[in-house]
């Protein structure tokens, strides 16, 4: 070793010391501005159950955690909520109309708090996620009471979306998780995020719990300096198990495909470990409450839908033939299912999530091949087992979103799997990589301003992008303002990670050994 060499980072010096959390602080802001964003610019009640999840909300925060049901399939559940929460289902008015703007919902009464009853199809599930976000329909009404329980949701959910990226720049070699990371935050996750609905927190609980266990079983050598990512493992399997009735499946799924990565080996050292024992405990006390839950509430029997004919087996086929037509689903439908995005925006994310797949199923070591193939096998295969099972009683409900988490784990493990892959650091990588960055921001601001204009004037037979000067609606804050600032926040997280992904190579003095600065820059 060169005695006159300059010093190295720190983290450098101590591999197992990891940024994580000036990571996740670095991550958050821009997660959750851009979450918040979505909160305005999408009318109350235009996302898919959200009016079932806002009473079941405003129940809970009000100690009341299942309501009355006869528990029959498809039956709502009687809750009671106050007067303008009962008639929140009206704010819809124009859902599956896609000529027609919310300019048609009446306005929400602040004075009409007194409790009445309501119906809601969210009765029995768990309260665990409402009883965080109805608390502001305690203490206010009317449309600011709706979107503080949105901001609350969506500041939630951008924790755990913050610790995932977080966890993806702490991996020893970090370039193609946190690229996948980052492909795996598509518009519909950002949606989702902006809305009264657990599917956002069982999608960013899921992720945050196998990146930083990735990064715990990676580091099992040196627990003690990845004690922050142990703690995010334990709080994030213990809010996904008690998030959506299919959350303990995701929760397992999550583990099993990190074991098969890393090998049980690390597994055992974690458990081994006092704070690792303490937060598999947490999760195992997660668990148990979620299937204390499940078997007490039947969460599984409030599915609503129409009874079909079909049989199972005919279903089976069926969905699986339809598998792509949902995977459109993971990229943005917005609206009740009404508003597909942009060919232009599909384009981009297919090609991402096939590049993302496929160096997944090629990744070496060949040890962990194994996971990305489960993962792949059961997004393609759960949702036609699941559908199945209840097309005669409720008919054909499945939606891309339902799987979202999933197919977000398998991007992921993807990128951990390709993470010994070389890391394009030359040229022609560094001139590429800003178009593909570009080419992110603007299928993103693409569809958030067609969401927009969707909203704003209504999608007619004409093209109709210079009415919207003129237009019938406005969120808070006004199309225009949400948009630029949509974009500004959008460009800031894009430099900021690609100078995470494509750091400044430092000049070294002749007398510096590679293997130290290929350390600093790795």
């Amino acid at each position: 070793m060169v005695t006159n060499s300059p010093a190295l980072p720190s983290a450098a010096r101590r591999p197992g010391a990891l940024p994580t959390l000036r990571f996740t602080f670095i991550a958050f802001p821009i997660i959750a501005v851009l979450s918040m964003i979505w909160v305005f610019a999408s009318p109350l009640m235009s996302v898919p159950d959200e009016p079932a999840h806002t009473i079941k909300a405003a129940a809970v925060a009000r100690g009341e955690l299942t309501g009355s049901s006869t528990g029959k399939q498809g039956e709502q559940t009687i809750v009671t909520v106050p007067r303008y929460i009962s008639t929140i289902s009206a704010q819809g008015c124009f859902a599956f109309k896609i000529a027609m703007t919310p300019a048609c919902a009446p306005p929400l009464d602040p004075a009409a708090r007194d409790l009445v009853q309501a119906q809601t199809s969210a009765g029995n599930y768990n309260p665990m996620y409402y009883a965080m976000v109805g608390l502001p329909s305690r203490f206010m009404a009317g449309e600011p009471a709706i979107y503080l329980m949105r901001l609350i949701s969506a500041l939630i959910c951008s924790v755990f979306l913050a610790a995932t990226i977080g966890a993806a720049a702490s991996l020893r070699r970090r370039f193609w998780p946190m690229a996948s990371c980052l492909v795996s935050i598509t518009p519909m996750v950002l949606f989702l995020n902006g809305s009264i609905n657990p599917n956002a927190l069982e999608v960013v609980t899921t992720s945050a719990l196998f990146l930083n266990l990735c990064v715990v079983l990676e580091n099992y050598r040196n627990l003690k300096n990845v004690r922050t990512s142990i703690v995010i493992v334990g709080i994030s399997g213990a809010v996904l198990a008690n998030t959506r009735a299919l959350s303990l499946l995701w929760l397992a799924v999550a583990v099993v495909s990190a074991v098969l990565i890393f090998g049980i080996k690390p597994m055992v050292a974690v458990v081994k470990n006092r704070l690792g024992l303490a937060m598999t405990a947490l999760i195992g006390l997660g668990c148990a409450a979620s299937l204390a839950w499940l078997v007490a509430a039947n969460s599984l029997s409030s599915l609503t839908g129409t009874p079909s004919d079909v049989t199972p087996d005919q279903a089976f086929v069926t969905m699986l033939d339809r598998s792509f037509d949902y995977a459109s689903g993971y990229i943005g439908i917005m609206g009740w299912l009404d508003t597909g995005a942009p060919a232009a925006v599909y384009a981009f994310w297919h090609f991402a999530f096939a590049a993302v797949i496929i160096g997944g199923l090629t990744a070496r070591p060949l040890r962990a091949r194994p996971a990305v193939w489960i993962l792949l096998v059961a997004v393609l295969i759960l949702p036609p087992i699941l559908q199945a099972q209840v097309i005669q009683q409720i008919g054909y409900i499945w939606q891309g979103r339902y799987l979202l988490a999933l197919f977000v784990l398998l991007l992921l493990a993807c990128g951990v799997a390709m993470r010994m892959r070389p890391t394009p650091r030359g040229p022609w990588a560094r001139s590429l990589s800003p178009w593909l960055f570009a080419g992110a921001v603007g299928v993103h601001v693409y569809l958030f301003v067609f969401v927009l204009r969707r909203y704003t004037i209504g999608l007619q037979t004409h093209t109709n992008w210079t009415e919207m000067f003129d237009p019938l609606w406005q969120p808070p804050f006004t199309w225009e303002g949400l948009t630029t600032a949509y974009l500004l926040v959008l460009v800031a997280g894009a430099v900021i990670s690609h100078r995470i992904l494509f750091p400044r190579i430092p000049r070294f003095p002749r007398n510096v050994e590679r293997s130290e600065a290929e350390l600093i820059t790795t």
